[in-house]
């Protein structure tokens, strides 16, 4: 079985690949290193977790992350869901130090008023 990866904002999260000097091809490379190393005690979201608005994920919990990546050579902020065995992405960038909890949890991308469409990786 092929995992799948969705990206919830794709133009924010490419941009913050960008921004970390990323493409999205490497994604699921840095994805599984970072599932692979993170522990309970990295876990940065809310108890219980958060529950999203995006229409696509609608009502399932979001886990927060913070993380360090060796691919990346920097601690990474990312957070997902999983629905229907598929790992839907919402957010991945640069940690951001001054932000806890619940500020986390607002999507850049909901904010900006930035349009959305989701893309699949295999």
């Amino acid at each position: 079985m092929h995992a799948c990866i969705v990206l919830v904002a794709p133009d924010v999260i490419v941009a913050d690949l960008m921004e970390l000097g990323r493409s999205v091809d490497e994604l699921p490379r840095i994805l599984c290193e970072l599932l692979e190393n993170t522990t309970p005690a990295d876990y940065v979201g809310t108890r219980p977790p958060q529950r999203s608005y995006e229409t696509v994920i609608s009502g399932c919990e979001l886990y927060a992350f913070r993380a360090r990546s060796k691919i990346i050579g920097c601690t990474v902020y990312y957070k997902f869901t999983v629905k229907e065995n598929i790992l839907w992405l919402v957010s991945l960038h640069r940690d951001r130090p001054g932000k806890k909890g619940k500020q986390y949890g607002k999507e850049k991308n909901k904010l900006s008023g930035r349009s959305r469409g989701n893309e699949t990786y295999p």
